[in-house]
Order: C-alpha cells, then structure tokens, then sequence
C-alpha cells in the first residue's frame, strides 16, 4: 500500500532510492576493505546509507588517516560510473515534482552526489543536501531536517524515500513518513513501512493541500 497522505514535500535519499551506484559502491568499497583486511561478506552490508567517515571510523583501524581514507574512496567512487543508472521510472516521477517541493538528501559527498545524478540522466534538485552539510550522518535526522528547512517546510510534513536502514531510521528520527524503494536491494532488511520496487508503477498528483502518491 502506498501512503494515501498529502505531503509538503518528498525528499528522496540517493544511492539506491533514485540512482543504482550499487555494483560501483560495492567495488570501490569492497577493493578498500581488502588493502585493511577486512571481511569483505560482513562489511559490505554496512556501508550503505551512511557517510564514508563513519564508515572508516567504525572499523577502528589503527594508523589509518581517516581524511585521507575517504578522499581515496571518494576519487575511487567518482571515477567509477559506468554502470551508474536509475531506479527504473526515477527520473521521469521526479521532473514531475515541482522544484521546490523535493530534495536529495544523500551521506554521498558533493562532488560524488552530482557525479552520480549526471551519469544516471537525473535532474539536479534545488535544495541537495551532502556528507559536507551536516556534523552527524544518517541515522540521525539531520540531512532531512535541513532539507526540508531548505525548502521551507516541517520535515513531519514530508515523504522520505528511502533504501538502507540507516536512512529509514534518519527519515522516522525526522518525524517523516518513509517509503522503501527496494529495487537495488542486495542486502534486503525488514521494514514497516510501505515498500515499492521503483516508480514505474506510480505518479504524483499535485493539489492544494500537497503532494499525493497514486497508482499509475
């Protein structure tokens, strides 16, 4: 079932919720956690949704320049997309929405972040919050609370598209309502909230009291 609820906004997470960077991710990734020796199987799964910071940082790796780990990780994420596309249907139900009635709010960096939306064939949102414009990462509220401050509304009053748990927990931190987009999941979790494969299968209808979800 899809939410039934007008909103104020949608703010949509990035990385597998409108663009598919998975396969790429998880190379870039999967190449840093075998020069720390890490167990790639276990630590894939737990990079999703947070920023590469705090991803770094939880491994309690000694001697590691956590500044210098992620600028490689980031150089290695920007030159690798490839096979970067969008969640099927993305691209058309966001040029759809009004520009100032939707966000990206991605634990991506900047640069990554419009990296990814060009190579997917994305419109640039107005208001795209990044890794650089919060202290605290997904699953703390932060990126949605501002990105809904950004466009002027309450963030209890907003659709959170979501994909990792990290950003569920962020979007319901928020006080959002939260819709899982699972057509990238190679990781799949279990959620309360409503799911959608992708969009192909929904519209948007803009009225007086907001933004509503329907059936194509």
């Amino acid at each position: 079932m899809i939410p039934t609820s007008a909103f104020a906004a949608f703010l949509f997470d990035m990385d597998g919720t409108v663009t598919n960077s998975i396969a790429a991710t998880e190379r870039v990734w999967t190449a840093w956690a075998r020069r720390h020796g890490l167990d790639v199987e276990t630590f894939l799964p737990t990079i999703h949704g947070v920023r590469a910071e705090e991803t770094i940082r939880r491994q309690n790796l000694t001697g590691v320049d956590i500044a210098q780990e992620v600028a490689a990780v980031l150089a290695g994420e920007i030159a690798d997309i490839d096979d970067v596309h969008p969640i099927p249907g993305a691209e058309a139900f966001l040029r759809d929405l009004p520009a100032d009635r939707w966000a990206v709010v991605t634990s991506a960096q900047r640069d990554l972040a419009l990296s990814r939306l060009t190579a997917a064939g994305l419109p640039i949102p107005t208001v795209l919050v990044t890794a650089e414009d919060v202290s605290r990462g997904k699953p703390a509220p932060d990126g949605y609370v501002l990105a809904a401050q950004r466009l002027g509304v309450s963030a209890d009053a907003c659709l959170v598209f979501e994909d990792a748990p990290a950003g569920v927990l962020a979007g319901e931190a928020a006080g959002a309502q939260v819709i899982v987009i699972t057509a990238a999941h190679r990781h799949p979790f279990e959620t309360a909230h409503p799911t959608l494969a992708d969009y192909s299968g929904v519209r948007v209808k803009l009225g007086p009291d907001g933004l509503r979800l329907s059936k194509a």
